[in-house]
């Protein structure tokens, strides 16, 4: 008998988990529950942003901010079918994304510079979230949510990269002569 059948064939494994065994889903799951919660919020507050922003550069904040909701919406799915699809359980509810989210509610909308500042400084924590999750699910040996990981932090990176270069491009832009 192979080693991967005994492991399937095993009464401590459920059959669905392959190698991962109930110890590690459980872990597993519980992090990934906090992760949409955190996506959710950040979300909602990117695309808070893109509705309120104002100014200058509206056209281009408008439009990079839809870009970046849009993919943080679809890393929503992605999570909670991962979760799923290792025997675990993710968010039925608004009231469970607020029990289970990491990111502040504090929503800043004073100016444009202070809206992008503030999404820099969620997409960073949710950076920080994303790279614990990764070193759980390596320690698991779930390759597969730890390769999913690695695409969600390249594009939580790219996101905060854009928006820190945009808040740091628009101070350079005031004139400081006095």
């Amino acid at each position: 008998m192979s080693t991967a059948t005994a492991i399937v064939s095993s009464t401590h494994v459920d059959k669905r988990l392959g190698a991962l065994g109930t110890a590690a889903v459980a872990e597993i799951s519980k992090d990934l529950r906090q992760l949409p919660a955190d996506v959710f919020a950040l979300y909602v507050k990117t695309k808070g942003a893109h509705w309120h922003i104002t100014g200058a550069h509206f056209r281009d904040y408008h439009l990079l901010l839809d870009e970046q909701a849009g993919q943080i919406f679809a890393m929503t799915d992605e999570i909670a079918e991962r979760t799923r699809k290792i025997g675990g359980t993710t968010l039925h509810s608004i009231a469970e994304i607020v029990h289970n989210k990491r990111l502040s509610d504090k929503s800043d909308s004073d100016s444009a510079a202070s809206m992008l500042s503030a999404l820099a400084t969620d997409n960073a924590q949710l950076l920080v979230s994303l790279r614990h999750s990764h070193k759980l699910c390596a320690h698991h040996n779930d390759v597969a949510t730890t390769s999913l990981i690695e695409v969600w932090i390249d594009q939580t990176e790219r996101r905060f990269w854009f928006l820190s270069e945009t808040v740091n491009v628009d101070h350079g832009d005031r004139d400081t002569r006095e």
